[in-house]
């Protein structure tokens, strides 16, 4: 299962602070993450800072897509938004987390905000970016369309998003597995997070398959397009305005 997604926003900012220690040089840990799904797992801080080179296939082919002024959301330490204020884009960095955006300053982005997507208004862009399973902010299949329609709103003309996620339908196939849950659908996950002394409280995350994140696009007037499969049951998508 893919990491957590670099916003997940816990009140204690666990992995802004993990990051300010790793970008100030100070000693730092794993983050320790814990799932209704997958049990103990370690997020390693490294992997929040790494490079295009080091990205996986479907962040890489995400970032080139990009096009114009681009809204990286959920930015976490910034690497997505270096990467195409270097190639030439406008970008706007936005994360709930302050720990990460003065990472991200650090590092050097240039427009770096403590900004929640659900107050964002009266600004529109060309790319909105939803990568490392960044629809699951909405943590539950039912307020999906909320959030397209929110993200609808902020595209200018011509616009894209841009979102990968994973379907975990692959964690309940195994004959040793656990059976489908009867009560809720199967991506909504809950998510506990603990760094040195720091423990967050549980919270949902969403694990969208590409079926259902098509069908509640269209509910709202969004084309979603399988862009390409990844390794392990991922892919990365774009939406668009339906065109009338």
């Amino acid at each position: 299962m893919d990491p957590i997604n670099e916003s997940s926003g816990d009140k204690q900012d666990i992995l802004g602070k993990a990051m300010l220690d790793y970008v100030s040089k100070r000693p730092f840990q794993n983050i320790e993450t814990r799932t209704s799904v997958a049990g103990l797992d370690e997020l390693p801080v490294p992997y929040l800072f790494r490079d295009f080179e080091e990205m996986p296939k479907l962040e890489q082919r995400a970032l080139k897509m990009s096009k114009g002024s681009v809204l990286d959301i959920g930015c976490g330490s910034g690497s997505h938004s270096l990467w195409l204020q270097n190639q030439g884009h406008e970008v706007k960095a936005i994360d709930i987390s302050p720990g990460a955006i003065e990472t991200c300053r650090i590092r050097g982005v240039k427009n770096a905000q403590v900004k929640d997507i659900w107050k964002l208004e009266g600004e529109t862009f060309d790319t909105l970016l939803m990568l490392m399973n960044g629809m699951g902010i909405c943590g539950r299949l039912e307020q999906l369309p909320k959030l397209l329609g929110k993200l609808k709103f902020l595209l200018k003309p011509g616009g894209q998003i841009l979102a990968d996620s994973s379907d975990l339908i692959y964690m309940f196939e195994d004959e040793d597995s656990e059976p489908l849950p009867p009560d809720h659908y199967y991506g909504e996950v809950q998510f506990e997070t603990r760094y040195k002394d720091l423990r967050s409280d549980p919270f949902p995350w969403l694990y969208v398959d590409f079926n259902n994140l098509a069908l509640h696009a269209s509910h709202v007037g969004l084309k979603c397009e399988m862009i390409c499969p990844g390794g392990h049951y991922d892919y990365l998508a774009r939406l668009t305005k339906e065109e009338m």
